[in-house]
């Protein structure tokens, strides 16, 4: 599961900003496949997608291209999941390697969406300032599509904006720090580190157990389960700059261990602007 805050169109500088925490069991390295559970941000294969890799399921839950586009998922809170059910990584993927915008990916998507879990997916093209917003649940309603207004938006495991005491939590002190910093330049970093280690727990919407729920209400998240260690084991900002500059930065737990790095670019589409 994961929470993310992120600013659409609405900072001169600025015109996409995205902090996020990707939370998982620490038991899914698999000892017994001697692999770990993510491979951490850093260029795919062939040089043109930027983002973390889940080595297990395979895809990403946020990535990065070079010509503008970005993909972010979260999971949706539900009670049963199915196990045969598709990887939700590969939809954040698929988009990145298309050639369709992000209302033409979702209309493919459409035909296939319940064939997943629960998801919450993020699709933008920064060069065409597209971002649409697409989720499969409820169950009882159709597949939703719909685009991104500009301003500040607070995804986490239910619909987007969704009143959860975390994401409200994480919103006010967003805008506080958007209020701080105005229309200079952004501290990402800082910013991450300010909002997204909060360890405040209080209640959430009641769909697993109070206790479980309770250790899930933070937006940072450390706590042991049955079944192992459960927590936050990345934190992401990812900058985009009105001249096409992308700043992506990852702070990421291995072997026990925070570590941290940053990788930047120039989006291609843009270059000529600069």
């Amino acid at each position: 599961m994961c929470i993310a805050v992120f600013l659409w169109q609405a900072q001169p500088l600025y015109p996409f900003l995205l902090l996020l925490n990707r939370d998982e069991y620490h038991s899914r390295n698999l000892f017994l496949f001697r692999i770990r559970p993510t491979k951490p941000l850093g260029w795919w294969e062939g040089g043109e997608i930027l983002g973390g890799k889940d080595e297990l399921a395979g895809g990403t839950w946020l990535g990065c291209t070079r010509d503008g586009k970005i993909a972010f998922i979260t999971n949706v809170r539900e009670v049963k999941s199915t196990l045969q059910a598709k990887t939700r990584g590969d939809l954040t993927l698929r988009f990145l390697e298309s050639n369709k915008n992000p209302k033409e990916y979702a209309e493919e998507l459409a035909k296939e969406a319940d064939q997943y879990n629960g998801f919450n997916l993020i699709l933008a093209d920064i060069s065409s300032k597209s971002m649409v917003y697409l989720t499969n649940r409820p169950k009882a309603e159709k597949f939703i599509v719909m685009e991104v207004t500009p301003g500040m938006h607070v995804l986490s495991n239910a619909s987007l904006d969704s009143p959860w005491p975390k994401a409200q939590r994480l919103g006010n002190g967003f805008k506080d720090l958007m209020e701080k910093y105005g229309e200079a330049e952004l501290p990402t970093k800082e910013m991450a580190d300010i909002l997204m280690r909060n360890t405040i727990k209080d209640d959430d919407p009641g769909i697993y157990p109070s206790e479980w729920e309770h250790q899930l209400s933070s937006i940072f998240i450390e706590t042991d389960s049955p079944l192992g260690r459960y927590g936050t084991r990345s934190t992401s900002a990812l900058s985009v700059k009105s001249s096409g500059e992308v700043n992506f930065y990852e702070r990421y737990l291995e072997e026990d261990q925070w570590k941290e790095h940053t990788v930047s670019y120039q989006i291609k589409k843009m270059e000529v602007h600069v």
